[in-house]
């Protein structure tokens, strides 16, 4: 095999391993937490809206930053069987990653802060005694750390991933598209498209989380909202994409493992990871269709690419993995179920994500429970069950196991749990439920209490898996 196509074959080192924990860890309490969130909803739990609005912030921000970790973890350990990647800059991300969540948890429950983890502005200034500018300082200084630590990790990617190819253009596939030959790896293509948007997306985020923490002690020094907004999404939306863009490398490299087939770059995928890279950086305006002051050519843009932004790599990923499982007399496990399962999630999680993306149906539903549906349906289908996988594999010492009557008990648990709780969120929200609201009316309470049962469910599926896995990760090898 070309050198360039791979290197070295470890087992999962010891940061991967640290990673994949805390992922599963912190996933499990983010859960918990949107378990409690529903069932004050529901009437079933008697919580205070100022601690619903601290929980709720706690846990978007929570779930975006553990998805990012765990998506980290999945890309660090298979590119470094293609580059060389130094360990040091890992455990840095993980030290600003535990300051920062530190900071951000401080911030919320001791300073009160409840501004949602997108933190518009000018929401973190304006705590109406709920709390003050310190608790909205320790919340975005935090955020702002976790962002330094994650430009690490892809600075260094990118340093390894140039090292070794020459150029981002190579890396890429691009003179593959010319010559068809030497096609680097899927897992460098889309660690190559994952660092260079993030790169981006967190020099951006850093930008806007300074310019407000000056704002917060200087006021005079005040920023354009439409101008804080956009950097605020651009940062945010392109972070999130990246976690699934990250995970899918999971798929990249274990299913292959299970079917005995290659996972083949052809030019239509390098094609598909290069539209990517762009259209995820240009998509974000869908979030401000209503902002009418927005240029008139980004609401265009961001309904446009709204319809095709998934498509390229989803479409591709989705039929080869029906190639690579049909007639290939595939190993099910929890880990290749899991990975099969979560293509379908992405896959199921666009349909709502580009209905939402349409103007008409935007100024009507942006701002109701249907979007917790769409990316409750695309992260805990999709990107989780790729990371749990991913823990799963990690803890079995990747290698396929057998397929338990407990394995598949909690899989068809978390995979239907999982799609009914998003799904009761899209018809909440096509019956006009509110997004971000501790209190319901009357006839919207029954949504939240049907949805608490099947949030439950994924709770205890994912926690007999977490746990199981980590057993499996902490206990030592055994020397062959």
């Amino acid at each position: 095999m070309n050198v360039l196509n791979r290197i070295k074959s470890p087992l999962a080192s010891a940061e991967v391993k640290v990673y994949a924990a805390i992922s599963g860890v912190v996933v499990l309490l983010m859960m918990v937490f949107g378990l409690v969130m529903r069932m004050t909803q529901g009437q079933m739990l008697p919580i205070e809206p100022g601690l619903f609005y601290q929980l709720m912030t706690a846990h978007g921000i929570g779930m975006v930053a553990i998805a990012g970790l765990g998506g980290s973890a999945v890309m660090w350990h298979f590119l470094g069987k293609y580059v060389n990647l130094r360990a040091g800059f890992a455990w840095a991300n993980l030290a600003f990653f535990l300051a920062g969540v530190v900071l951000v948890l401080g911030g919320i429950f001791v300073g009160g802060f409840a501004a949602a983890w997108t933190f518009l502005y000018p929401l973190p200034a304006n705590g109406m005694g709920m709390w003050g500018r310190h608790a909205a300082a320790a919340y975005m200084g935090g955020v702002l750390l976790v962002g330094v630590g994650m430009l690490l990790f892809y600075l260094e990617a990118a340093r390894a991933i140039i090292q070794q190819y020459g150029s981002f253009a190579k890396s890429l596939g691009w003179h593959f598209l010319k010559s068809g030959q030497d096609a680097p790896p899927a897992t460098v293509i889309a660690s190559s498209v994952v660092t260079i948007i993030n790169i981006l997306a967190i020099l951006v985020g850093a930008v806007i989380l300074s310019m407000m923490l000056i704002n917060l002690y200087v006021p005079e020094i005040a920023i354009h909202p439409l101008l804080a907004k956009n950097l605020i999404f651009l940062f945010g939306h392109v972070f999130i994409n990246s976690t699934i863009y990250m995970a899918v490398i999971a798929v990249y490299e274990i299913l292959p493992q299970y079917t005995g087939r290659t996972w083949k770059v052809y030019k239509p995928f390098v094609w598909a990871w290069s539209a990517t890279c762009l259209m995820v950086l240009t998509v974000y305006p869908h979030h401000l269709l209503m902002d009418f002051a927005q240029p008139l050519w980004m609401h265009i843009m961001g309904q446009i690419i709204s319809y095709t932004s998934s498509l390229p790599v989803l479409a591709l990923t989705l039929t080869a993995t029906l190639g690579m499982i049909y007639r290939s007399n595939i190993k099910w496990d929890l880990t290749s179920a899991l990975l099969v399962l979560s293509i379908f999630g992405w896959s199921a999680g666009v349909i709502p994500a580009v209905i939402d993306g349409t103007i008409a149906v935007n100024q009507v539903m942006h701002n109701t429970l249907w979007v917790p549906g769409h990316f409750h349906l695309y992260l805990l289908l999709g990107c989780m069950a790729m990371i749990l996988a991913f823990i799963n594999w990690l803890s079995n010492q990747e290698k396929a196991q057998g397929f338990s009557a407990l394995d598949k008990a909690m899989l068809w648990t978390f995979a239907i749990s999982a799609f009914t709780y998003a799904l009761i969120f899209l018809m909440s929200g096509q019956a006009s439920v509110p997004r971000r609201m501790a209190v319901h009316l009357p006839q919207w309470v029954w949504y939240s209490q049907a949805a608490s049962l099947f949030a439950a469910g994924v709770v205890l599926s994912s926690m007999v898996i977490v746990v199981r896995a980590l057993a499996g990760i902490i206990k030592p090898v055994k020397p062959a």
